[in-house]
């Protein structure tokens, strides 16, 4: 069943069984409107037949493109509706001014009043309000009478519509799209609005003077704009590789057994789609590099959750602020969605200090991680996984949790690798370092205990050194640059000791077996010969 038909369905069950209120969130009036009418005019879906009422403040009511005449203020609007002897739908639109931008606060108590007084005589007479909203605003003393229902983005259908539509306005010379072309475009459009698809549909005809497979690159931006609109969601552009990263082995395998996961095929293996991954461990150890990475091998766009910008100031902003960042995700799904450091947005559960909106928001969040079914792959990223609740550490809301330690020697000896040929490949300036795998173990095997994020700025540092002094990259600069940097793991050793032992049972090494095994015997940092953190799992 598609979209539609689900919400003219769910829509005719509420008037059917009598629901006063009905409070519906959508930028997409039209839409809505029409939808609605589909279902009043549809034989077997309202049982009796009611008459269409439209309200604006600056119209009044109008129905049958017939305007009722005094009822533009709220007050005599309510009134009519009390009023009216004819079963009747009542559609008030943007009604949610009136509900106040804060609970209780530049509300119309008198309108809510009077909205309560007539609850009795509209579930009697077969009338049905419906508050149509680009925003979801109910007053307290109204939310046990009203019911939320929610609108769904446009189908492949009705998006292919609006693309057919085009098409037929154009000169035929001026439309050079295969039928999969075709379709790849309309479900790159998939998430967007009609009127945004329509208009990345037309940027597209004006910039490339007709449709073509660039209009791909159109969509995705006009994509871009939609999750930015939201205010806690952003696109992350990444051409980043696994590759890019030194070590980590046993995370990439996981990950690359998993690329593809929500294809077709995928569906014949009756595979379940992962659900998402949850990587703590030592900060600057690659966390955020495997999102941006994964993001970029699976194909998937990502998206980031700014969990600060979630906590809105006003009350009930920040569940509605979640609410949106899932809704959004869905609509642009399969994607990525990438939620870092994500024991800062839930550090209030415990103390309670913000009256309840901490645990309402991860209620939420833990809802939709457990049941959702939407292709969206969450990848959660934690430095401190003790403030972490245990609810979401249990199995069924991530895959796997994995923990990424302190690189072992052979993982240092990539990273300087990487990162040493990364700044002076194809470049004039390396003629003086010889980038080997002997060098790279001596530069490994100096910085014991040092993370990846330190041995990149190593590196950084080190070019600094020779732009400088006017010369081509030393391995004395790197040398250099070593010993004028303390290491994390001996200005947080505690913190890194205490990480590892949490993670001995309940996380998984993100480091290969063989890595680890080689650095146990060839390095001597009594940090490394230590109980290290995370079950041993090879993923070959």
């Amino acid at each position: 069943m598609s979209n539609s038909k689900v919400f003219q369905r769910d829509f005719s069950d509420l008037v059917n069984a009598g629901f006063p209120y009905v409070y519906i969130s959508s930028y997409e009036e039209e839409r809505v409107l029409q939808q609605i009418r589909r279902a009043s005019e549809t034989d077997g879906l309202i049982k009796v037949k009611r008459r269409i009422f439209i309200w604006a403040q600056s119209m009044g009511f109008v129905s049958d493109d017939n305007r009722i005449n005094g009822t533009s203020d709220p007050h005599k609007a309510i009134s009519y509706i009390e009023k009216s002897d004819e079963n009747a739908i009542f559609i008030l639109k943007d009604f949610h001014v009136f509900f106040g931008s804060e609970r209780g606060t530049h509300m119309d108590f008198n309108l809510v009043r009077m909205l309560r007084d007539i609850l009795v005589h509209l579930k009697v007479n077969r009338k049905t309000v419906v508050f149509l909203s680009p925003r979801l605003v109910i007053p307290e003393d109204m939310e046990k009478e009203i019911s939320i229902l929610d609108f769904p983005l446009p189908s492949e259908d009705e998006i292919e519509e609006v693309l057919d539509e085009l098409i037929c306005g154009l000169d035929s010379q001026a439309v050079h799209l295969a039928s999969d072309e075709k379709k790849q475009l309309v479900s790159a459009a998939l998430g967007l609005t009609i009127q945004e698809a329509e208009n990345a549909f037309c940027r597209a005809i004006v910039r490339n003077k007709g449709l073509d497979s660039k209009a791909l690159q159109i969509v995705h931006e006009e994509k871009n704009q939609a999750v930015k609109k939201t205010g806690v969601l952003e696109f992350v552009n990444t051409d980043l590789a696994l590759d890019d990263i030194g070590g980590l082995e046993n995370l990439k395998k996981w990950l690359l057994r998993r690329n593809n996961a929500w294809s077709e095929q995928a569906k014949r293996y009756h595979l379940p789609a992962p659900k998402g991954v949850l990587i703590t461990g030592v900060p600057g150890c690659g966390k955020s590099l495997t999102a941006k990475a994964m993001s970029a091998i699976w194909g998937l766009p990502l998206i980031k959750l700014d969990m600060g910008k979630i906590f809105g100031g006003l009350v009930g902003s920040s569940e509605e602020n979640m609410r949106k960042a899932i809704a959004t995700a869905e609509a642009v799904a399969p994607c990525v969605l990438w939620v870092d450091e994500i024991e800062k947005g839930f550090t209030g559960l415990k103390s309670g200090g913000d009256s309840g909106t901490s645990a309402r928001v991860f209620g939420t969040f833990l809802t939709w991680m457990q049941e959702k079914t939407a292709p969206v792959f969450v990848i959660a990223t934690a430095n401190d996984i003790s403030a972490l609740p245990p609810e979401l550490l249990r199995k069924g809301r991530f895959d796997e949790i994995f923990f990424t330690d302190l690189p072992t020697r052979s993982e240092r000896a990539k990273i300087f690798d990487l990162h040493i040929r990364k700044r002076t490949e194809n470049s004039e300036i390396a003629h003086n370092i010889r980038i080997t795998s002997e060098c790279c173990y001596e530069l490994a095997d100096l910085t014991k205990g040092y993370v990846g994020a330190e041995i990149e700025q190593i590196v950084i540092a080190a070019m600094y050194e020779a732009f400088y002094n006017g010369r081509g990259l030393e391995k004395e600069d790197l040398i250099k640059c070593i010993r004028e940097t303390v290491p994390l793991s001996a200005t947080q050793k505690e913190q890194i000791l205490s990480l590892r032992e949490w993670a001995t049972e309940r996380a998984v090494l993100a480091t290969a077996p063989e890595d680890r095994e080689q650095s146990v015997n060839n390095d001597n940092n009594s940090d490394f010969r230590e109980r290290q953190g995370g079950r041993i799992v090879d993923f070959k």
